[in-house]
């Protein structure tokens, strides 16, 4: 069974959807590390619950990413992880990550990538009154949302839509897509990307 580990900023909705599949073993991995860069983040009580060694940091205190992602890189190394899931985490991965796990770290988003990457893509979709958002889940490459995608889920935008609402929808399939996809991972199907 390989280890993963789950980066998340927030609330960690994907953290919880992502164990409670585990624990159901629909999802063949084992959650080995929760790494959060903010203090007092809900998904780090989420962990705590669930038994998970968390490793909650704040940028500010290191010199550089390359010294915080350094001491992460140490931990996943501790850790056995064989792949870091990106799930609301609110930092761009820098090149000490990628180098040392290239082709192995996934990220979820809530749109259509390439449209509305970075922060708020809710936000940006409904400001740009499109018809359509979704959900994107990729590989990681150096820029901001820019990686091969693994695969997309369109979500219709109503007239009448809120953030609140239209996060709720998105969040629905986010919470169902994000696990399926990593057990193809976790499974060595061929996962292609477009």
């Amino acid at each position: 069974m390989k280890n993963i580990a789950v980066f998340a900023s927030g609330s960690g909705s994907n953290f919880q959807a992502i164990l409670e599949m585990v624990q159901e073993g629909k999802l063949e991995a084992n959650i080995s590390l929760l790494v959060c860069d903010k203090q007092g983040a809900y998904v780090t009580e989420r962990a705590k619950e669930a038994g998970i060694p968390a490793f909650v940091f704040c940028a500010k205190d290191y010199l550089s990413k390359a010294d915080y992602e350094a001491e992460i890189a140490m931990l996943l190394k501790d850790n056995n992880v064989d792949l870091i899931v990106l799930a609301g985490y609110m930092r761009l991965i820098g090149s000490t990550l990628l180098k040392e796990y290239e082709g192995r770290i996934v990220n979820i988003h809530p749109s259509l990538l390439p449209a509305f990457p970075g922060k708020d893509a809710i936000g940006q979709a409904l400001a740009a009154k499109a018809n359509w958002s979704g959900v994107t889940i990729h590989f990681v490459d150096e820029g901001m949302d820019t990686g091969p995608i693994i695969v997309q889920e369109r979500v219709r935008i109503a007239k009448n839509e809120t953030h609140e609402s239209l996060q709720r929808k998105i969040q629905v399939i986010e919470h169902k897509l994000y696990p399926e996809i990593l057990q193809m991972l976790m499974t060595r199907e061929e996962v292609e990307t477009r």
